[in-house]
């Protein structure tokens, strides 16, 4: 009698068991009948722009750095304005003509307005020599005026193209030095996830002097290849810093732009090793 029972509660159970597949409500009943589905609303389809074009600001992009960045920001398909005191470069190679130039000093508080209309990113490779006022407020105050202005503009990325310690040569060029750091740590101040400080020693290239152009590679490439190699003795107080590899003006430039465009690039600052090892790794915008 039990055995019976069991048997047709099993049966109920199973007609009475509903299972959703694929929209649709199944039953196991002898019937074979098939519910309708239920009635799904389609999505209302919203219109979403498409995300804005990267536009690259270079400060100081007539000069040996900045003008390497500015073409490298534009064969990765960026639009790249450059402001500088001299404004146009005197560069007569036709992807000149695709930069925007605008002319006007750091120092000057409303130089960077008209510049920094639809900006995203800025590179700045403003930097200079002279007497120690001079030199802080070329590396460091035109750069700290520059970081406030990006900042308050919510531009996303900033990297700063500064310099490696070189030991001994920090105390005769105390100015230089004192205004990149200072420069470093408002930049780390006023983007702290979007910062990006490059450590480069010395930058060999091909250098304009005029009409001149000097092949410094002869020198810098030959001293790249050795010096990257003897990592440990840079660690020697005062002289070590001195054996810091130099670094391929290209290779800088191409770090540079990566770090201003790609948003999971670390932010922080990247040493001269960390330049040869970005510059050497393949990644596409």
């Amino acid at each position: 009698m039990s055995t019976c029972w069991m048997a047709y509660w099993t049966t109920s159970l199973q007609t009475t068991t509903v299972a959703s597949r694929n929209g649709r409500f199944l039953s196991t009943d002898s019937s074979n009948k098939v519910d309708e589905p239920f009635k799904v609303e389609e999505a209302e389809t919203v219109n979403v722009p498409p995300p804005p074009t990267e536009k690259l600001l270079v400060l100081g992009g007539n000069g040996f750095v900045g003008s390497h960045v500015c073409k490298e920001a534009l064969d990765r398909g960026l639009s790249v304005a450059s402001l500088s005191r001299s404004g146009r470069s005197t560069i007569q190679e036709s992807w000149a003509n695709s930069i925007s130039w605008h002319q006007g000093n750091l120092l000057s508080a409303d130089s960077l307005k008209e510049a920094l209309s639809g900006v995203t990113s800025i590179i700045s490779c403003v930097g200079g020599f002279g007497s120690n006022s001079y030199m802080y407020k070329i590396n460091g105050t035109a750069n700290i005026n520059a970081i406030r202005a990006a900042a308050e503009k919510g531009v996303k990325r900033f990297v700063y193209i500064s310099a490696a310690d070189f030991g001994v040569v920090n105390y005769l060029l105390q100015g230089y030095y004192e205004g990149k750091r200072a420069a470093e740590t408002e930049l780390l101040t006023k983007f702290p996830y979007g910062g990006v400080i490059l450590r480069p020693g010395f930058i060999y290239g091909t250098r304009r002097v005029g009409s001149m152009k000097v092949p410094l590679g002869v020198i810098g490439s030959p001293m790249e290849m050795v010096l990257q190699h003897v990592k440990p003795l840079t660690q020697v107080p005062l002289v070590g810093p001195l054996l810091t590899p130099p670094v391929n003006v290209t290779a800088v430039a191409k770090v540079a732009v990566r770090a201003a465009t790609d948003p999971v690039f670390p932010p922080g600052i990247v040493d001269v090793y960390g330049l040869l090892r970005y510059s050497q790794q393949k990644k596409s915008i």
